[in-house]
């Protein structure tokens, strides 16, 4: 049997040592593209997760927000709102509009009035003379 020409199919031979497993078992490609947005995002949130000292950042900030004195307040309400209530949960709600925002303006007369484009207006003018 001869050797196909051209690249043979399947994966190349020592592209093994290029792949390693993370702790998690997932598998990481150095060869590749470099890591998005996205994944340092969640390597973050694991960090944070995994931290020992995570549970005394989220106390600080509850406490924060509770506290009337605190100078820091209104951003540990902002953290803790955030978290709660994001704003893509109120974007689902107006599924009316089918998730866009929408900014709705009604102009309307004040019953009774009427305005006379005619109605003359009184005040004290001098002429201005043209050059």
């Amino acid at each position: 049997m001869t050797k196909p020409s051209g690249n043979p199919r399947g994966r190349p031979k020592g592209s093994k040592n290029k792949v390693r497993k993370t702790k998690d078992g997932t598998v990481k490609n150095p060869v590749g593209r470099p890591p998005g947005e996205a994944a340092v995002m969640k390597e973050y949130r694991d960090r944070m997760l995994n931290s020992p000292r995570s549970l005394k950042v989220l106390d600080s900030i509850l406490k924060a927000a509770m506290d009337d004195e605190h100078k820091n307040q209104a951003a540990a309400w902002k953290i803790v709102v955030d978290r709660i209530m994001p704003v893509s949960s109120f974007d689902k709600l107006a599924g009316s509009e089918k998730g866009r925002n929408a900014i709705q303006i009604n102009i309307t007369g004040v019953p009774g009035v009427e305005v006379s484009a005619e109605a003359p207006l009184e005040g004290d003018f001098e002429p201005v003379e043209s050059q």
